[in-house]
């Protein structure tokens, strides 16, 4: 089995739903994986938009999840830590973060956006402090990154 990502909410290329966007309740969708490579030891999620008029905006940022885990409940919490070790960044812009956890699709009025929810595989924890960027996220990342598996959600206003 190849490792890949997929969400009970929605298909690849399909609509996120209102829930998981600023228009509803800014819910995190919850997201199963499977298929991780031999050695995986944590797996890193970053979602963004390519779309934003500004340049690629981040949505969320979690690293450090234990190999043993599977996917991510809706509604992660929007704390540092969360109980099994994972810890969240700072996302909610381009290059100046001030968000801990998932803020969901939220763009301009006009032609619907595409949400990258890129799931990394790596053969080690991070070891970096929550509050981390997605760019201090792919730093560490850097050397460890076993497979990527990626799931692609549209969202419009």
């Amino acid at each position: 089995m190849a490792f890949s990502i997929t969400s009970p909410a929605f298909q690849e290329g399909e609509g996120v739903p209102k829930k998981h966007t600023c228009d509803g309740e800014d819910l995190s969708p919850p997201l199963q994986w499977g298929g991780a490579p031999a050695g995986t030891k944590a797996f890193a999620l970053i979602l963004d938009d390519p779309d934003a008029p500004p340049g690629t905006w981040v949505h969320w940022v979690v690293y450090d999840i234990p190999a043993s885990a599977k996917g991510l409940t809706e509604g992660v919490p929007k704390k540092e830590t969360l109980p099994d070790g994972s810890k969240q960044g700072l996302a909610w812009g381009v290059e100046s973060f001030s968000r801990v956890g998932y803020s969901g699709p939220c763009p301009p009025p006009g032609k619907p956006h595409r949400y990258d929810f890129k799931l990394y595989a790596l053969d080690a924890m991070l070891g970096i402090p929550p509050k981390s960027t997605k760019f201090d996220v792919e730093k560490a990342m850097k050397g460890h990154v076993l497979a990527e598996a990626r799931l692609m959600g549209k969202f419009g206003r």
